[in-house]
């Protein structure tokens, strides 16, 4: 690997960022008991073709690869170290901290949606309907064994998700093998599950997003459907099609910014619209963007003052104020890109934490660090090999 550094005084901007020893220490594959080895800087996963690499978050030094299967999905446990990886045996546990690929693996059908809110970490198995809701912090002793927890499997499977509340309401979604159809409330009851509310008005439903006060958003292919207050909002988009298929929400904002497609024939990944949907006040709308930004659902982040960090086709990272829907300002981060064939082709991806934002140029090997407030790259690595998906362990 190459690397190469702008600004000596990076480390300071990582300052807020950093993960604190917390005692949930490294433990081996086998699930050895926490030690007070920790680590004390962000930790990144990047997925490539047979292989996972993780990457010290503010150097980019490779700590350590692992061999997987040709093609996996990396997302945050929500601990500040497990990345849960989706195989075709489940969702198995890299402790970033280590590191360590581990023995864990909790076994999915066909592993799906991974969802961290209110301290419970959700996992849905497409293959099976399955939800499986485990405390955010259950490998806190180590990775000996699966954890337990609540369970829910919905009537048919599909490919769904799940998030819980912090008044203990469980929202999935609904469906079967031939479409999905919108979602539900439910909370626990006498060893099961209630429906407390429903709504089957969100043709193709896709992705979930948890905005300010606990408000949920997830896509349709005619709008989006809200969740406040213990009931379904619908949201019709301006045209009989017109598909949300992801969420991006800060904890901070009431307004969750979804992307968007106009055209359901339209060929490829990329999108130049995005939805904005105050939760606050129920309002819905859709914003074109100026032509030069293209971006796929890899692209987009929330960031420093709930701005949408959108990282386009041009190289640039434009940042949308979702308040007005208008850009703010834009810089050049990577090389000029063309979108990708299918959704799972290496194509640059951009994650947020705290002031800074890690994005991948898979044309150039590379892994980039980008301070937020300047539009600096503060640094840059050259892997070994083409990166993919990227996790930041700490979200």
């Amino acid at each position: 690997m190459q690397r190469h550094t702008r600004r000596f005084t990076a480390a300071a901007v990582f300052a807020g960022i950093a993960v604190l020893a917390t005692g949930c220490a490294s433990s081996a594959a086998g699930g050895a008991a926490p030690s007070a080895e920790a680590t004390t800087t962000e930790r990144i996963a990047v997925t490539y073709p047979n292989g996972i690499a993780v990457l010290d978050g503010t150097t980019l030094e490779t700590v350590k690869e692992f061999d997987t299967e040709e093609f996996t999905r990396v997302n945050p446990f929500g601990d500040g170290r497990t990345i849960a990886v989706t195989t075709s045996r489940g969702f198995q546990m890299l402790d970033t901290a280590k590191p360590a690929l581990t023995d864990l693996t909790i076994p999915a059908t066909t592993a799906g949606h991974v969802v961290v809110h209110d301290g419970k970490t959700l996992l849905y198995d497409d293959g099976t309907g399955g939800t499986t809701i485990l405390d955010t912090n259950a490998f806190a002793g180590g990775y000996a064994a699966v954890p337990t927890g609540e369970e829910h499997t919905a009537a048919s499977a599909h490919h769904g998700v799940s998030i819980a509340l912090e008044d203990g309401t469980l929202l999935t979604t609904v469906g079967d093998k031939t479409a999905r159809t919108g979602a539900e409330a439910l909370r626990a009851k006498d060893g099961g599950w209630e429906q407390t509310a429903v709504n089957a008005q969100c043709p193709g439903i896709h992705g979930e997003g948890a905005a300010k006060g606990d408000a949920v958003v997830f896509g349709c292919e005619d709008g989006a459907l809200l969740y406040k207050d213990g009931a379904f909002t619908k949201f019709a988009a301006p045209a009989a099609y017109g598909r949300m298929g992801n969420a991006f929400v800060s904890p901070t904002s009431s307004i969750v910014v979804g992307d968007y497609k106009k055209d359901r024939d339209a060929e490829g990944y990329l999108l130049n619209a995005v939805t904005l949907i105050d939760t606050a006040a129920s309002t819905y709308r859709v914003v074109d963007l100026p032509a030069a930004v293209q971006y796929t659902f890899r692209d987009v982040a929330r960031g420093p003052g709930d701005f949408a960090y959108i990282l386009a086709t041009d190289g640039s990272i434009h940042v949308l104020d979702p308040s007005s829907g208008e850009i703010t300002r834009s810089f050049p981060v990577v090389e000029p890109w063309k979108g990708p064939v299918e959704w799972q082709d290496p194509h640059p991806a951009i994650k947020v934490r705290g002031d800074v934002a890690y994005v991948t140029e898979p044309a150039a090997n590379s892994v980039h660090v980008v301070d937020l407030a300047s539009g600096e790259t503060l640094t840059t690595a050259r892997l070994e090999h083409t990166p993919n998906e990227i996790a930041v362990a700490s979200d």
